[in-house]
């Protein structure tokens, strides 16, 4: 389960150490870190990093098939934990130490900056692949987030970037070697943590207007 630790001015969200898919629980428990985040006073800033072969691998479609009853609901939480990514008002760094895959694609670009490792490891929105239609509130955020050509061809083809593609393609940041990963993202958090507080939440709120308010959409969330 995701735990969340404290650097000086920085806040680590660890997702864990598996597939990090969105099990309900999961999602509450991210809902909870974000909270402890955003209630804290003074300089500020957000990692959210992982251990092992992934950073996050999407929804948990296990989860989701056994309790079709619940898709709506389910749905609508995935929507806001992007929605309350894409707004919080710190800034938030994506250390991406392994592969990155469907809607923990989705969740790295809710961050305000991606770091990405060079080496090894994918980032890639395989709904083309699986037969799985993006909702309207990722369809925005997506393209919200990188550039047309890149949206394109990332949401039509499921092509599998490495890190120093993605940095390429601006869908990170930087890529940059395996230990460097964390740090590098603990630093540029660090260096914007004194941007924190309510006038940056409402520059992100006003800039992703549209965005949020799709994401934020309640009564028909697969459009």
């Amino acid at each position: 389960m995701p735990t969340l630790d404290r650097h000086e001015n920085v806040f680590v969200l660890d997702l864990g150490d598996g597939e990090n898919r969105f099990h309900p629980d999961w999602i509450a428990a991210v809902g909870a870190a974000l909270d402890e985040v955003e209630k804290a006073e003074g300089p500020r800033a957000l990692v959210t990093a992982a251990t092992g072969k992934f950073w996050s691998n999407g929804l948990d479609l296990e989860w989701l098939f056994a309790n079709a009853d619940h898709y709506h609901d389910y749905v609508v939480s995935v929507h806001e934990l992007f929605a309350r990514m894409l707004s919080l008002p710190v800034t938030t760094v994506a250390a991406l130490q392994g592969h990155t895959f469907a809607a923990g694609a989705m969740l790295s670009l809710a961050h305000d900056f991606r770091v990405m490792r060079a080496d090894r490891g994918y980032w890639c929105l395989p709904e083309a692949d699986i037969d799985i239609p993006f909702t309207r509130g990722m369809s925005a955020l997506i393209r919200a987030r990188l550039t047309p050509q890149t949206a394109h061809e990332a949401m039509t083809t499921a092509r599998r970037y490495g890190g120093t593609d993605a940095a390429a393609a601006s869908i990170v940041d930087r890529a940059v070697p395996e230990d460097a990963v964390r740090s590098t993202a603990l630093d540029l958090a660090a260096s914007l943590a004194g941007k924190a507080g309510n006038t940056l939440g409402t520059i992100k709120s006003r800039l992703y207007t549209e965005v949020l308010t799709t994401l934020r959409d309640t009564t028909n969330p697969l459009g």
